[in-house]
């Protein structure tokens, strides 16, 4: 098993991590956002793994992930690695929680048929490609690269300083009070270290967009963050409202922002759990 230890935990300078791997019972799979790392999950995943396997792996070009060749990375690119990584632990199937980007991902993993459930949360590509929302959504996070570059030259300096772990925690979180100091500097860390951001981008403009999403068979769980400043409900979840089987559960997380696994560990780890033995119930009711 693979996990941060302790001493890296609670320092002020977090370490890369390629994936944490602890707990056991059903496997559970959670995949971070654009930008971010495992880190994000770390709370979410020391609590359900009491009773399950649980797997949080970086994505190629992030903090902690496998180096990337080239200039172009898309959704489904990521979904191979993740894929492979799945084989690798004889994983046939898992069950998925994905925020964000990580939710992307997890749905092309459920049309793959890789997931027993999925859980997608604040998810990304929830747009036409080409579209001009698309392209929103490009400018938003393009617009971070000088900032990104200013702090890579600052190194520790901006991922210890107060000011910058605030300034950061307000684009994911609603209630920065609640996220904890070394969750604060690794988020910060995990922006720094991004090798992917422009190959990205350019990824997501030129890749095909989803297919449409009543076809998924996958039990689904779709939680959205009231507060959600990166992604906002009300223009880029429409197309999960609309088109997400009648099936699906739609539910509103109150008061956290577009991350809330690092505001309400306790909540987040609550919600996919409850999603995973209401499926494993029904399953066995059949």
């Amino acid at each position: 098993m693979t996990m941060m230890s302790r001493t890296a935990k609670n320092t002020a300078r977090p370490a890369p991590v390629a994936a944490l791997h602890l707990g056991s019972g059903d496997p559970v799979l959670l995949l971070h956002g654009f930008m971010l790392s495992p880190h994000c999950w770390e709370e979410v995943a020391r609590r359900m793994a009491a009773n399950c396997e649980v797997y949080a792996p970086a994505f190629a070009g992030h903090w902690g992930g496998p180096e990337v060749e080239g200039w172009s990375l898309d959704v489904y690119a990521l979904a191979d690695q993740i894929e492979n990584q799945l084989d690798e632990l004889g994983w046939r199937t898992c069950h998925i929680a994905g925020n964000s980007l990580g939710g992307w991902v997890g749905l092309e993993l459920a049309r793959r048929g890789r997931a027993r459930t999925l859980t997608a949360i604040a998810p990304a590509g929830g747009w036409t490609t080409p579209s001009l929302t698309a392209m929103r959504v490009g400018a938003k996070f393009a617009s971070l690269i000088p900032f990104i570059q200013i702090g890579r030259l600052l190194g520790d300096l901006a991922i210890s300083n107060p000011v910058v772990q605030q300034v950061s925690a307000l684009l994911v979180s609603k209630h920065i009070s609640a996220v904890p100091r070394r969750d604060l500097a690794a988020l910060v860390a995990a922006a720094l270290h991004c090798e992917v951001i422009v190959p990205m981008l350019l990824g997501s403009l030129r890749a095909p967009a989803m297919d449409d999403l009543g076809e998924l068979t996958t039990p689904v769980r779709l939680l959205l963050a009231e507060y959600d400043r990166i992604i906002p409900n009300r223009v880029y979840a429409t197309r999960y409202l609309r088109e997400l089987p009648d099936s699906a559960d739609r539910i509103v997380v109150h008061g956290v922002g577009h991350v809330p696994m690092l505001e309400a560990p306790d909540r987040i780890a609550t919600l996919i759990a409850e999603h995973i033995y209401a499926s494993r119930n029904h399953l066995r009711a059949v």
